[in-house]
């Protein structure tokens, strides 16, 4: 069972490069228990939240609230241990390490740390969760594209987070992977884990979410029950399409 908390929000949220904004004064909460997607075309801010809340990236201005606290400006290793994990949009395993090894190195920076011989059953348990039981001795650097995936989110279990911020897990999926995808989210969320996913394959998001945070031009444009956001005339507009919606 995950821990539990309230809600994050963020206030005011920005974040400039210089003279360009990719976020701009977003308010957005992500309650918990829910799964919660970030919508929006291609260069509109999703990633760039995700980094913001994770600390990868610092802010230009506004707060981010986890848990009751101000996390904003804190370092990435402090939020991770505070309870937020997360996934990244281009895969980033420990290629030279096993798939258990790589999990394992989870274990070792949570608060409960974990590691040598006493964090291999529980590596197994978070392999075998994910799909990957049977590869536990395999260098993460041979699995292919999907697989690394799912040792990705392997890791990010593994710090035993109350927040999960998944950035496009369930892309390249085929069918029928699309379909294990969605059940193991479903059973997190079972777990109490709240999930916040960046996510294009709208049959995922309609299916598993129960709000929408739709943004454009790193400005939020809608948020609220996913059926209800995607049914947002604005929305359709601006990112789905009228054969989309």
């Amino acid at each position: 069972m995950a821990l539990a908390f309230d809600h994050i929000e963020t206030k005011a949220l920005t974040k400039a490069y210089g003279p360009t904004r990719a976020l701009t004064g977003v308010d957005a909460r992500f309650d918990a228990g829910c799964v919660t997607a970030i919508e929006g075309p291609n260069g509109s801010g999703k990633t760039t939240a995700l980094n913001l809340v994770s600390g990868a990236l610092e802010r230009s201005g506004g707060t981010i609230r986890f848990d009751g606290r101000r996390i904003d400006g804190w370092p990435p290793h402090r939020i991770a241990k505070a309870g937020v994990a997360r996934t990244f949009q281009l895969v980033r395993v420990l290629s030279a390490m096993s798939c258990s090894e790589n999990v394992q190195v989870a274990m070792a920076f949570r608060s409960n740390h974990c590691f040598g011989s006493a964090a291999e059953p529980e590596a197994l348990s978070l392999l075998q969760r994910v799909g990957l039981g049977g590869s536990a001795h395999t260098l993460a650097g041979d699995l292919n594209y999907i697989d690394q995936k799912r040792l990705e989110l392997a890791r990010a279990l593994a710090l035993q987070p109350k927040l999960l911020l998944l950035d496009e897990w369930l892309a390249g999926l085929n069918p029928t992977e699309l379909q294990v995808g969605i059940e193991l989210i479903r059973s997190l969320r079972a777990d109490g884990l709240t999930v916040v996913l960046v996510e294009h394959v709208m049959a995922a998001v309609r299916a598993l979410c129960d709000r929408c945070v739709v943004m454009r031009a790193g400005i939020k444009l809608a948020e609220g029950p996913t059926a209800k956001v995607l049914a947002d005339s604005a929305v359709i507009d601006a990112y789905l399409g009228r054969p989309r919606a």
